[in-house]
């Protein structure tokens, strides 16, 4: 009997390790979710939230991309900064986390108005990251940028 209840033991504590292991490989990095002005200013973050692009002191955050580079009606994906940002209309640029809602996948595309998680396909509007088509129920964080002159920076 003490062999079948260390092995049980043993094995209940692999498990726990393993699905620990797992959910914090898939889960939210902490993306920080704040909301990006249309104009492209900056917006207050969220009461207790940290500034995305971490580090505390003063001067701009992450330099990003170049407005060029963004396509009106799409988007980039920015993997390392776990940030996808779109431009909806001409001019008008938005900044959502790049963790998918449904299980924390990392989304990897911007097509026909969507931005696309590959792992279940859900799909989010580029113009507020709302779910355009599930699995996934919740929309995507909204991110902060600014944007001055042609340059888009993480906030």
């Amino acid at each position: 009997m003490g062999d079948t209840t260390r092995r049980r033991t043993v094995l209940a504590a692999g498990a726990a390790t393993l699905a620990g292991t797992v959910l914090s490989g898939c889960g939210s990095d902490g993306d920080g979710g704040y909301e990006a002005a249309a104009d492209g200013k900056q917006a207050a973050p969220p009461a207790g939230a940290a500034a995305a692009g971490g580090g505390g002191g003063g001067g701009g955050g992450q330099a990003l991309a170049q407005t060029s580079d963004i396509p009106v009606g799409g988007g980039k994906v920015f993997k390392d900064q776990k940030v996808v940002v779109t431009q909806p209309m001409a001019g008008q640029f938005k900044a959502f986390s790049a963790t998918c809602t449904h299980q924390g996948c990392s989304v990897a595309t911007v097509t026909e108005g969507n931005i696309v998680c590959p792992c279940h396909q859900s799909l989010f509007k580029i113009s507020d990251g709302t779910v355009a088509g599930g699995p996934a129920t919740r929309p995507l964080s909204a991110a902060k940028i600014t944007v001055e002159g042609d340059k888009i920076t993480l906030a």
